[in-house]
């Protein structure tokens, strides 16, 4: 499946590789381990080897890699798309984009802060389209 789709996100992300834990529901044995494509005050995409279904629940452990506490939203899964097999960097794996439903004040204060500081240091943004 090729993603031919707007991108309808109201905040803007940051290309930041922040590592993740996610656990789904569906499979809470199988805690996934990986990482951000980008972040932003609304949620996350990551890359995984198995496929995530439309508007699963998930809980997440993201470590924004500075000396803080990790976050751990919850969210569900608003997007994924298998990449092409002809992709130099990870074929065949998904791209899951994920929204935050659930995030504590502290660790919603904890995320902007971050990304406050990445955009002020210049770090490439995703821009929402809508």
């Amino acid at each position: 499946m090729t993603w031919e789709g707007t991108d309808r996100r109201q905040f803007a992300r940051v290309m930041y590789p922040c590592m993740v834990k996610i656990v789904s529901p569906d499979r809470p044995q199988e805690a996934m381990l990986t990482h951000t494509e980008n972040i932003g005050q609304g949620g996350l995409c990551v890359i995984i080897k198995k496929e995530i279904k439309l508007f699963t629940p998930v809980t997440m452990e993201v470590d924004l890699l500075d000396i803080s506490e990790h976050i751990r939203p919850k969210g569900k899964v608003v997007w994924n798309v298998r990449r092409k097999s002809d992709e130099e960097v990870k074929p065949l794996f998904y791209s899951i984009g994920i929204e935050f439903t659930q995030l504590s004040p502290a660790d919603r204060d904890h995320l902007y802060k971050n990304l406050e500081q990445l955009i002020k240091n210049g770090t490439a943004l995703v821009k929402p389209f809508i």
